[in-house]
C-alpha cells in the first residue's frame, strides 16, 4: 500500500512545524452535519462525497467519523474522538465509516455512542445516510459488505472542498500488494482505476469552480490503469489530462511507489511545468533486508537511483517520503541505512512512523526485539535528518522567485510545497508570483512581484 497522507495520522509526524495543516473538525458546532476525517487525502476526497450525499439524503444533527486503520493507534484515537463528540453533542447521531470501520466494524458497533457503522463502499452511497435508516425501526446497525468483491471505482463529482484552496480528485482505489505491515488492502480492496474521461470531467468541474490546483489521489496510484481497457499508465493519464484541460494551472501527484513509475510519467515530469516538482515516495525503509521483510518490491538503491534520475530531468524537484522506524528485526546498522537514505535521496518532507504492531498483519507475528522507546528515538532521528534537508532547501530558495497558491491567512505553498508567508493580505485561493526574501523557521517569506 502506498500511504497517501494528507495530514499526519496517529503515530506519524512531519519533521517540520507546518502552519497550514488542514483544520481538524473536533466538535459538532453547527447542530446540522459535521465530518471528522482521519488519515489520507483519499479520505478527504471521500468526506466531501459523503457530505454531499448526506445533505441530499436530508441527514441532520449528525457527526460522521471517516476513520483510518494505518495503525492500531489510529483506531484508538478515532474511538477517543467519538466518545468526546458524544459527550459534547448528546443528541447527535454518530456514524462511523472508513478503513477502521471496514476492518473492525464490530468494535465500533459495540460502542454505545455509535448509531451506525458503514463500510468503505457504502459510505459513498446516498441511501446510507437516509434518516429513516436510524432509530428503533432502522435496519442493522452495521452495513459493511465484502470490499474484495468490488471490481470498479465509480467517480463521484465533487463541487468543492470546504476550507481548502486545492482540490483532490480520486483516480484509483485499493491495492493489489500485500506488504507485511499493512492492513489497508483489507479496508480498501483490490486495485481499481477511474476511467480517464471521468477524471477529466471532475477536474474541469473543479477548475470552473475556481480551484487552481488539483491533487490526484488514490491508495496506490502508480498501479493506475492496469484494470482499464488498453491498460493506460499513470503517466499517460496525466499527460492526457493536462492536454484536455489546458486551463488547469497546477497539477500535483500524491504518493507514488518508486518501483512502478512508467516512462510516460518520467517524460511528463521532465516536460510539463504545470505538473508540480514535488513527489512523495512510499519508501518505508532504507535497508534491503528490512524492505524484503516488509515485502516491498524495491531496494535501497532503487530509491537512490530514482531520485537521481528525476533530479537529472527536473532539477527543481523535491521529495518527501513515508518511513517506518523500528520494524521487527531492525538492527542499529539497518536503521543507519534508513537514516543515510534520507541524506542520499535528499528527502525533505517526512511522514515517520515508529513501528506499531497492527493485528491482522503478518509483521505483527514477528517477534520484535526493538523496544518501543528505541523505536521512538529512531523515529525522532529520522525526523531531524529530514528537517536538516528541508532547512537546506529553504535556504536555497532565498533570492529566487516562486509561484505560490495562498490557502489562508496569507500562507500558501510554492511549487515544491514549501510554506510561504506573504507580507500583505491576499484572498484565499490566490495564485501569485513572489520573490522569496528570507525565512522564519520553516516558513519562507515572500514579497509580491510587480506585474
Amino acid at each position: 500500500m502506498v500511504s497517501d497522507l494528507n495530514t499526519n495520522p496517529p503515530e506519524a509526524e512531519n519533521g517540520t512545524d507546518d502552519p497550514i495543516q488542514p483544520r481538524p473538525v473536533e466538535e459538532h458546532v453547527d447542530n446540522n452535519l459535521d465530518i471528522v476525517t482521519f488519515g489520507c487525502r483519499l479520505n478527504s476526497y471521500e468526506s466531501e462525497v459523503m457530505r454531499d450525499n448526506a445533505r441530499k439524503a436530508g441527514l441532520e444533527d449528525a457527526i460522521i467519523f471517516n476513520t483510518c486503520a494505518v495503525t492500531s493507534e489510529a483506531e484508538r484515537q478515532a474511538r477517543q474522538a467519538i466518545r468526546r463528540a458524544a459527550r459534547n453533542n448528546p443528541d447527535a447521531k454518530i456514524i462511523v465509516t472508513g478503513c477502521a470501520a471496514q476492518v473492525n466494524s464490530n468494535q465500533f458497533a459495540e460502542m454505545p455512542e455509535v448509531s451506525k457503522v458503514i463500510g468503505n463502499i457504502e459510505k459513498l452511497e446516498q441511501e446510507s445516510f437516509n434518516p429513516a435508516s436510524f432509530g428503533i425501526e432502522s435496519s442493522e446497525k452495521v452495513q459493511v459488505n465484502d470490499i474484495m468483491s468490488v471490481k470498479e471505482t465509480a467517480n463521484h463529482l465533487v463541487a468543492g472542498f470546504e476550507g481548502r484552496a486545492r482540490a483532490f480528485v480520486q483516480v484509483q482505489n485499493g491495492c493489489d500488494h500485500r506488504c507485511t505491515f499493512c492492513i489497508i488492502p483489507y479496508g480498501r480492496g483490490n486495485s481499481r482505476s477511474v476511467p480517464m474521461g471521468e477524471i477529466t470531467q471532475q477536474v474541469k468541474s473543479l477548475i470552473e469552480n475556481g480551484y487552481k490546483e488539483i491533487v490526484l489521489t488514490g491508495v496506490d496510484i502508480t498501479s493506475y490503469g492496469a484494470d482499464l481497457p488498453g491498460t493506460p499508465s499513470l503517466g499517460q493519464m496525466v499527460r492526457r489530462l493536462l492536454q484536455a484541460v489546458p486551463e488547469l494551472p497546477r497539477l500535483r501527484i500524491s504518493s507514488i511507489d518508486c518501483i512502478e513509475m512508467d516512462e510516460d510519467l518520467f517524460d511528463v515530469i521532465a516536460s510539463e511545468p504545470r505538473l508540480m516538482p514535488h513527489l512523495h515516495l512510499s519508501l518505508q525503509a532504507g535497508d534491503d533486508m528490512i524492505l524484503k521483510r516488509m515485502k516491498r518490491r524495491h531496494g535501497r538503491q532503487d530509491a537512490i537511483d530514482l531520485c537521481k534520475r528525476l533530479r537529472d530531468i527536473r532539477p527543481d524537484i523535491v521529495f518527501g517520503a513515508d518511513l517506518i522506524a523500528g520494524f521487527p528485526t531492525e538492527t542499529d546498522e539497518m536503521f543507519e541505512n534508513t537514516l543515510k537514505t534520507v541524506e542520499e535521496c535528499g528527502l525533505l518532507y517526512l511522514h515517520v512512523f515508529p513501528y506499531s504492531e497492527r493485528p491482522g498483519t503478518p509483521a505483527a507475528r514477528i517477534p520484535n526485539q526493538v523496544p518501543k522507546n528505541i523505536r521512538k528515538e529512531r523515529a525522532q532521528k529520522i525526523r531531524e535528518a529530514g528537517k536538516f534537508q528541508e532547512e537546506k532547501y529553504l535556504e536555497s530558495c532565498i533570492g529566487t522567485e516562486a509561484q505560490v497558491l495562498f490557502e489562508r491567512n496569507g500562507l500558501g505553498r510554492n511549487e515544491q510545497f514549501a510554506c510561504v508567508k506573504l507580507s500583505i493580505d491576499v484572498p484565499d485561493g490566490t495564485l501569485l508570483n513572489v520573490k522569496i526574501t528570507g525565512r522564519d523557521g520553516m516558513t519562507l517569506i515572500g514579497e509580491p512581484i510587480e506585474s
